[in-house]
């Protein structure tokens, strides 16, 4: 009869039945929560999700709690308890909630997702972004976002959750250039607002100028996303995380500054339904690389 030592050695990465205690022993050193994003793995159920997290050997997930995301707002009272639960049985968090939430209105539910989500033990939620219109000037668009926030960041602070904002690549999108958002989180401390600062999006915006914009938000760095992407002509398509435009010295340089908030792994260029096998099969292998990338450039053993 096999013993357990000679199962553990040879289970497979895929076979999904890894202890508990084997992974939480096999767990990297590392002062970060690791995390990924679940969006790719839309249509699977909760406790599929939280297996797969288990073998990456993460600590929690990144899920969209949005409209056409894993669980719609709407249902957000009845559902969420369910996705906690089989990530709780697994020791696992929903580390960041990445919502459809940029003010507090009755149409987002504002109230009925954060208020749920803390309760349930969510520290943290991505809101969603806003976008300028072209056809106006910019400075007194960017002046008109500041009561909206004001709301929702004085409701986050009454319900004890961190709201951070992603920085997106576009014409049009608040938080492409950095300075704007930045400017507004000068009259709020790290704990109230937050960037989830994207190097993608940083490097498709500013080119050789990241370090600069990295710099900028040091102090405002609730978490950081990890992906890369190759230039198609114009557009920027991504691509698995080192084989990119993504310079590995931003890790470097979190490492050195001794950032030790959370960490999400972003594999978004993986495609297809993840209910089918042969696909299932290639996100895992996926996780696999891109993780083991992520952990040579962020120095994990």
């Amino acid at each position: 009869m096999p013993t357990r030592r000679s199962f553990l050695n040879q289970a497979s990465l895929f076979a999904g039945s890894l202890a508990l205690s084997a992974n939480a022993a096999a767990a990297p050193a590392r002062p970060n929560k690791l995390c990924f994003f679940t969006k790719h793995l839309q249509g699977m159920s909760f406790d599929d999700i939280a297996s797969l997290a288990v073998e990456m050997r993460v600590d929690g997930v990144e899920s969209p709690i949005r409209p056409k995301g894993h669980i719609e707002p709407e249902k957000v009272e009845d559902e969420l308890p369910k996705y906690i639960e089989a990530l709780k049985k697994q020791n696992l968090e929903m580390t960041i909630l990445t919502s459809g939430i940029n003010e507090v209105s009755a149409e987002q539910r504002t109230e009925a997702v954060l208020r749920t989500a803390a309760k349930l033990g969510v520290k943290r939620f991505r809101m969603n972004y806003y976008k300028y219109d072209l056809k106006k000037p910019i400075w007194p668009q960017l002046q008109e976002v500041k009561p909206r926030l004001k709301d929702l960041i004085q409701l986050c602070q009454e319900i004890g959750i961190q709201p951070l904002f992603q920085n997106h690549s576009g014409k049009d999108y608040f938080g492409a250039p950095i300075w704007d958002i930045y400017s507004l989180m000068q009259e709020y401390s790290a704990e109230q607002f937050s960037f989830c600062y994207d190097i993608y999006h940083a490097t498709v915006e500013g080119g050789s100028q990241w370090p600069l914009s990295t710099a900028l938000v040091a102090d405002h760095c609730g978490a950081v996303y990890f992906k890369d992407f190759k230039w198609e002509g114009r557009k920027a398509e991504g691509c698995p995380l080192g084989q990119g435009q993504v310079d590995p010295a931003f890790a470097k340089i979190l490492t050195q500054r001794g950032y030790t908030g959370p960490v999400s792994l972003h594999v978004e260029y993986l495609k297809g339904d993840p209910k089918d096998a042969a696909v299932l099969k290639e996100f895992r292998e996926a996780h696999v690389r891109d993780l083991k990338v992520l952990k040579e450039w962020m120095g994990w053993s």
